[in-house]
């Protein structure tokens, strides 16, 4: 088991992995449709894009989180 203090990293890992998976396959789809290259050209666009994912979800969730508490009413 992973330590609760790597709860965020583990979080953001796994975050930006399933987006990044996801919107990275429906784009190279949009673009060049089911091809015999279709996988490779997928690939080389997830790795890409993840590349910037993990940080980048690192950085803009503390600032979602900030956001959403200020809009959410408690009751």
């Amino acid at each position: 088991m992973i330590p609760k203090k790597y709860e965020f990293i583990t979080f953001a890992f796994f975050m930006s992995l399933f987006m990044t998976i996801l919107m990275s396959f429906v784009i190279t789809f949009i673009n060049v449709g089911f091809s015999e290259m279709f996988f490779a050209q997928w690939f080389g666009a997830f790795w890409r894009a993840y590349v910037i994912a993990f940080p980048a979800v690192l950085t803009v969730v503390p600032i979602v989180r900030k956001i959403v508490k200020r809009l959410v009413a408690e009751f």
